[in-house]
């Protein structure tokens, strides 16, 4: 059952992946990237990790995304799609891959793998995760977050209006 949610779940991550890429609408690529991010952090559950599926959830498909949201909406970047066809084939994708997380979701709260995990060695906690991430790999999450740092600046240096532009 468990390889068969984990093909689900990939399935899902590639379709809502390449759903992303190909959208010119950059807020409905986002949400399908969230999708994706969803996808993934079940199939971190599904392989034992339930730490790392919640910082996916909280890091990427929370904080991340809300800042290519607001990147977006700061830029004003128009959606470069024109609305065709009868409203529920526009949303069927979304829904199809909403249905098959919401699916697989609730298979996994049947099933709770970390709980039937034989092999306890695997299991990172909580306290081993945070010694580990600003003890041995300090310096990469400070250079991670300088880079955030930096596109956060980047976004609100390209969004400002300049003064030497006219108003129209």
């Amino acid at each position: 059952m468990a390889s068969v949610l984990f093909y689900i779940l990939g399935f899902t991550l590639l379709a809502a992946t390449l759903l992303s890429i190909t959208r010119r609408n950059p807020v409905h690529a986002v949400i399908y990237l969230v999708a994706g991010f969803f996808a993934l952090a079940l199939m971190f559950y599904l392989l034992g990790a339930p730490l790392v599926a919640a910082w996916e959830v909280i890091v990427y498909a929370g904080a991340i995304m809300v800042l290519f949201l607001f990147i977006i909406m700061m830029l004003g970047l128009t959606p470069q799609e024109s609305l065709s066809g009868p409203g529920w084939q526009r949303a069927l994708p979304l829904a199809l891959l909403s249905a098959s997380i919401l699916c697989c979701t609730l298979l996994l709260i049947q099933q709770d793998p970390v709980a039937m995990a034989v092999d306890q060695a695997y299991y990172l906690g909580p306290r081993a995760f945070g010694e580990a991430l600003f003890g041995r790999y300090a310096l990469a999450v400070q250079v991670v977050s300088f880079q955030l740092l930096f596109a956060a600046v980047g976004a609100c240096y390209l969004g400002r209006k300049s003064s030497r532009e006219e108003p129209s």
